[in-house]
């Protein structure tokens, strides 16, 4: 910061940043793209005991377990991310979900040791899911925290670039090794490659993350405290619950239209086209064909997420949300029944419009959500809506649309749950206010050069 009070973080600084919360989105998505295009072969591993439908409902239930933990996540590391500062928790936060991940390699099977299979499954993913709830939150608040106001938009969309990376990577490995092992030596050791790879992602996130300083607002509000230390846990909760509420309302509506979205193209789909269509008498689509696709659909994605970034930054984050909340009503089951059609063309397609309404989410949420917070309590805030909605609406919909697709019969059901996220997203994203220019709540303005600086401060200084 200079002496104008306007924070000013070079180029390089930026980038550091970026890398440094973006692999840990790339640690904890290359983990759900593996689970998630691995499912089949892990509900033979861990459920061979039950009935096929069952096993995947089981399957999918200890997937949703993280997810129902989280928010015990985020109330535990949100609140001691900003009293002891984001880096800190940020570097405890990659290395248990690397370390779950691996742990979750070496698990023997239900024919090894029975029950305990699925129990053990069970705990890592309890661990991965605490560690998940304080990750995402602090992610998004170091990107914004470190980016200049009139970047943020750009700079917060490489967080969801590292996003698709993990997927992309974790679905990749997966989809070779589905191609060039038999299913024998797939079910007998081949799953486990994938997770055991999640290991070196998470020390070189810790090695990222521990070569940068606390975020320039974290350093003012510090310097601003009396005790020289962030917000105690006691008034961060009291802050949220009492003055906060409606910004975490507000955020908790985003994150359910951006993250149903989410789960249903990364978590449930694979499953529906593989296993859920041609059970049902559908065409469906072949396991190494659904990867393919889904993997050049996460690659599309990857090149053009940052530019909407950085077009959010020009026309602001609320035209675009806009854009998704309508796109997830009105396309949201004729996505679904053109996956139905079957064939690689309708398949390609109706991924591709899930893909894309996606993307309009990602490429601008991680800019809208910090901007809801003061500083003070910004990670709190963050982690405890984002995981309470995410666990309670996003994170179970592949078991919830799984189990009423199985009691109904009526295989759109993906296609609805889409477009009542689109209605929550519509309202919120109706409610909030614009932010793109703007400093965040309780923080200096931000830049990006010494010359924007000094013209910032001729501005300010310009008689009206």
């Amino acid at each position: 910061m200079d002496d104008s009070g306007i924070t000013i973080t070079d180029e390089q600084t930026m980038r550091r940043a970026v890398a440094a919360a973006a692999i840990g989105n790339v640690t904890e998505w290359y983990d759900f793209g593996v689970y998630s295009y691995l499912a089949v072969v892990i509900t033979k591993v861990f459920f061979s005991n039950l009935p096929p439908a069952t096993a995947t409902v089981y399957t999918f239930g200890v997937f949703a377990v993280s997810f129902i933990v989280r928010p015990i996540g985020g109330l535990i590391f949100g609140p001691l991310g900003d009293r002891i500062g984001r880096t800190k928790v940020l570097a405890i936060t990659v290395i248990m979900m690397a370390a779950g991940t691996t742990v979750l390699g070496l698990i023997p099977g239900y024919a090894s040791i029975g029950v305990a299979a699925p129990l053990l499954v069970l705990l890592v993913r309890v661990v991965q899911g605490l560690s998940t709830g304080g990750e995402y939150g602090g992610a998004m608040t170091f990107i914004a925290e470190y980016s200049a106001d009139r970047r943020r938009g750009f700079f917060g969309s490489w967080l969801e670039f590292g996003t698709l990376t993990g997927y992309a990577m974790g679905a990749t490995f997966s989809a070779v090794l589905i191609a060039v092992l038999p299913p024998e030596q797939m079910e007998s050791w081949g799953w486990r490659i994938p997770f055991l790879l999640a290991f070196p992602l998470g020390v070189v996130g810790l090695y990222l993350r521990s070569r940068l300083e606390e975020t320039p607002a974290f350093q003012v509000m510090v310097a601003r405290s009396e005790t020289h230390e962030g917000t105690s846990t006691q008034d961060a909760f009291r802050l949220i619950f009492t003055r906060h509420w409606r910004a975490m309302l507000l955020a908790g509506g985003l994150v359910v239209g951006w993250n149903v979205t989410n789960y249903v193209l990364t978590a449930y789909i694979p499953t529906y086209l593989t296993s859920t269509l041609p059970a049902a008498g559908e065409a469906g689509t072949s396991e190494s064909a659904s990867n393919i696709l889904q993997i050049v659909v996460l690659l599309i994605l990857m090149v053009i997420i940052t530019f909407i970034g950085r077009l959010s930054d020009r026309v602001g984050r609320k035209p675009i949300l806009y854009t998704g909340c309508m796109a997830l009503i009105v396309l949201g089951l004729p996505t679904i029944l053109l996956l139905r059609v079957g064939g690689l063309g309708a398949t390609f397609g109706g991924l591709m419009i899930m893909g894309l309404t996606l993307v309009l989410f990602s490429a601008v949420s991680p800019s809208t959500l910090p901007a809801l917070f003061p500083t003070e309590i910004r990670y709190s805030g963050l982690s405890i809506a984002f995981n309470i909605f995410v666990s309670a609406f996003c994170g179970t919909a592949a078991t919830v649309i799984a189990a009423l697709v199985l009691v109904s019969g009526d295989l759109n059901w993906p296609g609805y749950y889409l477009i009542a996220a689109g209605v929550v997203g519509l309202i919120s994203v109706y409610l909030i206010q614009e932010t793109a220019g703007r400093p965040l709540d309780g923080s200096p303005p931000a830049v990006a050069t010494e010359q924007e600086a000094r013209d910032l401060v001729a501005a300010r200084d310009a008689p009206a």
